[in-house]
């Protein structure tokens, strides 16, 4: 009985170690936080705007990547207002490059719901972020916590990891998320929300990193079940990935007299909606053979199709793509759906990052063969 009480007590004592991760992950933010351009100051109080725009870029996308479309979309529109009022074209152009586009949509749109519905200022409850276009449960929880110092439980990847090796939770990702969040619940703070949120990012990011866990310098380390054990990098387990399927199209990159290209919109629905693109084929699980994809040029001619394999990697399938060119002769361009344009204008364009990669492609000849 003696002992059963005492392991009881040893229980709940790590219990309230659990508990109380809180002050020591402040006091090391405090002294460790990261200076990001989009994070205010110690002691000043967080833009809305800024916490915001940061927390849609950084979507499934990295922080050194994100840094400088920020301060590049910051310098073009430095308010909500400015924002909301641009061209949907005009932000899908800044935006190029920075992949899942979807969210350049929902940013336009959401901008314009606060300015519409909010008078141009951000609603602080996660119930009313839930409410505007572009915003998930993460990132609403993520602008309650750090614009409003609300009490949210912020989850993201570097959360997950932390969660994960602090308890040594069984469960692989993506199954369990749910148990992920729960547990991070747990060690919610009274007061300092936003901070708090930021200091298990920087700590995900920094500290308990994917490989090589820097264990020796984190503030967590004395109660931390998966470095106690030794398998820290064991942590989140993850469920085997399935292998993704490979489509195949194939690009007709044409060309006018001075070299221009030509260029067309995508529909405004789908897949990379609303962007240019160079003409191409159906993307299909199986490529097409030359005869049946001529009939997708956007000219008759005798095109060339070059000895260039051009790859790309969306989130849920490759893609491959083969290219062929053709300079059109004596035809009347105004017939031709799309517009020509120079390569100097190309940065000019709601171009995405694979439409960039077939005209480099071309640029660089059949020295391009299996660019990835």
């Amino acid at each position: 009985m003696e002992k059963r009480g005492q392991n009881k007590k040893k229980r709940k004592r790590e219990g309230e170690e659990l508990r109380s991760i809180a002050p020591a992950l402040l006091d090391w933010y405090d002294r460790h936080r990261r200076t990001l351009p989009w994070r205010a100051a110690a002691g000043e109080r967080p833009d809305p705007y800024r916490v915001w725009l940061s927390e849609i870029m950084l979507q499934q996308t990295t922080v050194a990547t994100v840094g400088p479309y920020f301060l590049k979309f910051i310098r073009k529109w430095p308010t909500l207002k400015a924002l909301a009022k641009a061209d949907l074209d005009e932000v899908l152009i800044m935006w190029a490059g920075l992949g899942y586009y979807r969210r350049a949509r929902g940013l336009h749109a959401c901008a314009q719901d606060v300015l519409r519905d909010h008078g141009g200022v951000f609603p602080s409850s996660e119930e009313q972020l839930l409410s505007l276009s572009g915003i998930g449960p993460y990132t609403a929880a993520a602008i309650a916590a750090i614009a409003f110092d609300q009490k949210a439980n912020v989850v993201d990847g570097n959360v997950e990891r932390v969660m994960a090796r602090l308890h040594r939770v069984a469960e692989s990702l993506p199954a369990g998320k749910k148990k992920l969040k729960q547990l991070a619940a747990t060690h919610l703070p009274e007061s300092r929300f936003g901070d708090y949120a930021q200091s298990l990012m920087d700590l995900g990011a920094t500290i308990c990193t994917p490989r090589n866990p820097k264990c020796a310098s984190c503030p967590l380390a004395s109660v931390c079940e998966a470095r106690a054990a030794g398998d820290p990098e064991l942590y989140p387990r993850r469920a085997p990935k399935a292998a993704k399927p490979v489509r195949h199209t194939t690009a007709f990159v044409l060309k006018n007299k001075d070299g221009a290209v030509l260029l067309r919109q995508r529909p405004h629905t789908g897949l990379l909606a609303g962007m240019m693109e160079v003409p191409s084929t159906p993307w299909e699980s199986k490529p097409l053979d030359w005869a049946a994809a001529r009939r997708y040029a956007p000219v008759d001619g005798s095109w060339e199709s070059l000895p260039i394999t051009v790859r790309h990697v969306f989130t849920h399938f490759d893609l491959t793509i083969q290219v062929a060119v053709l300079t059109a002769q004596g035809k009347k361009e105004s017939k031709i759906e799309g517009r020509f344009v120079p390569r100097r204008k190309w940065d000019d364009e709601a171009l995405p990052s694979v439409m960039r990669k077939v005209l480099e492609a071309v640029c660089q000849g059949p020295e391009g063969k299996g660019r990835e």
